[in-house]
């Protein structure tokens, strides 16, 4: 399927992720986790709610997306001076990232919207090449549970998320939550926790039949 034209998305305002609070799952994850306030990442940032918020947390914040319009938004939203944030238009699959490598990685359903699976196993592979040796990457993905429904985020199930990232990254979770828990019609989403290898994933075991 051919992807979204961002900018029209913004333009008209359909953008549902654009709820101008920073996300409870985020804002959880760091209060139960200790994760070092180094550089972060926030990959298809929007306008920006996300990676000032992170900001705010005392982290040094690069937030990209492909959308000129977020981006302009996302800039002119980075009124205070004393937050260390700043804001580059560009394709995460496709152009360099600077500012790496980083402590913390975010995303809010950017992964999900690629349909193919090499396509999704590039994004994985790209963010281990941006994390730091101890570094942890945070990715809220819409999943195949719950109704059926025409609109709303990409699914993906959970193979898909596993096929992807476990050959680049440690899975330390993968949960069943929603995208927002106070939404009218929550969508049902992963929460992926991955941090980079100390050693390659090794093959699956295969035991032969003697």
């Amino acid at each position: 399927m051919p992807q979204p034209d961002w900018d029209d998305r913004y333009r008209c305002g359909d953008t549902p992720w654009d709820t101008g609070e920073p996300n409870e799952h985020l804002v959880e994850f760091l209060q139960t986790h200790s994760v070092a306030r180094g550089r972060a990442l926030d990959i298809g940032c929007g306008t920006g709610t996300n990676a000032l918020w992170l900001a705010g947390q005392g982290f040094t914040v690069l937030g990209v997306d492909i959308s000129p319009i977020a981006i302009g938004r996302a800039r002119a939203k980075a009124t205070d001076p004393s937050l260390d944030c700043r804001f580059e238009n560009a394709d995460f699959l496709g152009e360099y990232i600077d500012a790496a490598p980083f402590d913390f990685v975010f995303d809010l359903g950017c992964f999900h919207v690629f349909d193919e699976p090499e396509d999704r196993r590039r994004f994985a592979a790209r963010v281990a090449s941006l994390l730091d040796h101890d570094g942890w990457w945070l990715s809220l993905i819409g999943s195949t549970e719950g109704p059926a429904r025409d609109h709303g985020p990409p699914r993906r199930s959970a193979r898909d998320v596993t096929g992807a990232i476990e050959p680049e990254l440690e899975i330390l979770t993968l949960r069943a939550i929603e995208f927002r828990s106070n939404a009218p019609s929550p969508a049902a989403a992963w929460l992926c926790l991955s941090r980079r290898r100390s050693v390659p994933a090794q093959p699956s075991s295969r035991r032969d039949n003697r």
